[in-house]
This record gives C-alpha cells, sequence and structure tokens, in this order.
C-alpha cells in the first residue's frame, strides 16, 4: 500500500528536524569528509573532482576547516573577528575582516567572495529552518547504508535544485551524506559530501583558531578567493560550483 504523500512528507521533515536540531545542540564539532564536485564540459562530458577534509566548529564564533584535493589544500581560520584563508600549497594567504558568528561568516563569504561553500548549512546555528526554507517536496525514501552505518535516505525538491540526505539511525542522528543536483545546468551535474566521523562537547585547544602565517608566506588580495573553490581554476566552464 502507498503511503500517502502527506505522510511522506511529514515523515521526512520530521527526520530532518530531529537531525538537524541534534547537531545545531552541540557547541563543539570536529568532523572529517569526502566531496565530489561534478561539472559539464561544453561538450557534454561530466568530470568529477574529489577533495577530502576536517571540520572543527566552535559555536557561536570559531571555525577551522581544512580541505585537499589534488589541486589546492587549502585551510580557513576564523576566530569571530578576523577570517584568514592559507593556501598550503602555495604558501599563500588572505585576510579580511568578518566580526560575528559562523553564520554570518559563511554569508560573507558566499555574497562578498562568491564562495558557495555547499554543505556548510548542516553546520549553521538554525539548520532546520535554513534547509526547509525553499522546499516544494518531501520524502522519506527508506533506509541505506554509508561507510556501515544504517542512515534514514530522505529526498528533498527546491525549484531550482533536488538534494537528498542519509541521517544515521539511532541516538545519534547525524547527517552522514547530502548530495546537491542542480537541475538548472545541462546534465545536472552533482555535489555530494560524506561525513566520515563526528566527534562532539570537547574542549578545542585554545589556539585551534588563530593562523600565524608561516615564513615566507606570502598576502594575498582577499577578492581572489577561488583557491577555497573545490574546482582548479581551469576546470570546463557549465557545472556547479
Amino acid at each position: 500500500m502507498a503511503v500517502p504523500v502527506q505522510a511522506q512528507t511529514s515523515e521526512a521533515k520530521s527526520i530532518l528536524k530531529a537531525s538537524l536540531d541534534f547537531v545545531a545542540s552541540h557547541k563543539t564539532i570536529e568532523l572529517t569528509f569526502d566531496s565530489d564536485i561534478e561539472v559539464v564540459t561544453p561538450q557534454m562530458e561530466k568530470i568529477q573532482f574529489t577533495n577530502s577534509g576536517e571540520v572543527l566548529l566552535n559555536r557561536p564564533d570559531k571555525l577551522r576547516a581544512h580541505r585537499a584535493g589534488g589541486y589546492a589544500d587549502v585551510t580557513l581560520y576564523f576566530d569571530g573577528q578576523t577570517a584568514s584563508v592559507f593556501g598550503n600549497d602555495i604558501n599563500g594567504y588572505a585576510q579580511f575582516s568578518a566580526p560575528g558568528t559562523v553564520d554570518q561568516l559563511f554569508d560573507a563569504m558566499r555574497k562578498g567572495y562568491g564562495v558557495a561553500m555547499p554543505g556548510a548549512d548542516l553546520l549553521v546555528s538554525r539548520p532546520y529552518d535554513v534547509l526547509v526554507a525553499d522546499v516544494m517536496e518531501a520524502k522519506h525514501i527508506g533506509r541505506g547504508v554509508i561507510n556501515g552505518v544504517e542512515c534514514e535516505h530522505l529526498a528533498f525538491r527546491n525549484l531550482d535544485t533536488d538534494w537528498q540526505l542519509w541521517v544515521e539511525v539511532g541516538q545519534r542522528p547525524f547527517p552522514r551524506k547530502l548530495v546537491i543536483t542542480s537541475k538548472t545546468v545541462n546534465n545536472a551535474p552533482q555535489y555530494t559530501i560524506r561525513i566520515k566521523s563526528w566527534k562532539t562537547d570537547f574542549e578545542p585547544a585554545r589556539d585551534a583558531f588563530v593562523f600565524r602565517p608561516p615564513a615566507g608566506a606570502q598576502k594575498l588580495d582577499p577578492n581572489n578567493l577561488i583557491m577555497l573553490d573545490e574546482l582548479p581554476p581551469e576546470a570546463p566552464t557549465g557545472g556547479s560550483r
């Protein structure tokens, strides 16, 4: 017997809210991840780029995020006042003033510097409100297994994107996988992030969010933060960032 659409929507949103409220309830979070981003060439060929990294968050205003791929090795430091982006592979860094919260930092980087930061909405202070704001359709697909962890599989539709989330079953309903599909781009490229580990409620090192430029590091223009992107500068156009 088919599950009524309204019941599916309610169940999917209920699971999503429980998961995101659980994440938001933790002051300190450390996680590790793998991510994949697809682009579509002018010849309609899909190319995928892969990265790995880790994030350390101390709410409301401390963040360190590291991402390494085949084209860049980048660390972002935020101490509540200044954001510093260090290119480990180029020994160069950019800084800009950003007094406020991590939520405000994400907003500034997206609107002011053109950095998409897909997946960052899982870590804002009110992630459920942000993610369901534009949802037109929600479904509880069933269950799946991510890295050996049984998860609830949810699917959502927005006007421009479809996205799926896998949520760990049990007392620790952490998000384990997020897939975002860009429907307005030819061949519908996807962004995928798989969160391999979660650690919460610990005291981070006092200097964990402090950036000290290494010897010989070159200071760069903060308007050139493309090195934060998950694609190489020469990546073919037409994909989703």
